[in-house]
């Protein structure tokens, strides 16, 4: 049942991986970190809890990696330079409004 939300999406083109979803994924992970921090979890289904946050881990990194990597593509000047600014300052721009 947990999937109906994946089921309502656009299938996939036969032999691709559905689109990775960053919001979903770390919504999994505060659960995983939720039932580890409460510590009446056995052994085993600690350790695979542990082993499934970790994949998360990685797979939202890579998703902000690559967010990034977009964001820094976006900004790249016409004369090829990078207008690289960091996000929790408003830009030039911004800022002559």
């Amino acid at each position: 049942m947990a999937r109906s939300k994946s089921a309502s999406a656009a299938p996939a083109a036969a032999g691709t991986v559905p689109a990775f979803e960053f919001e979903q994924s770390m919504s999994e992970l505060e659960g995983v970190v939720a039932r580890l921090e409460q510590g009446e979890v056995p052994l085993e289904e600690a350790l695979a809890a542990f082993e499934r946050g970790i994949a998360l881990t990685r797979a939202c990194q890579q998703a902000l990696t690559q967010a990034e990597q977009k964001v820094e593509v976006l900004l790249a000047r016409a004369d090829g330079t990078r207008a690289a600014a960091p996000f929790d300052e408003p830009a030039a721009a911004d800022e002559a409004e």
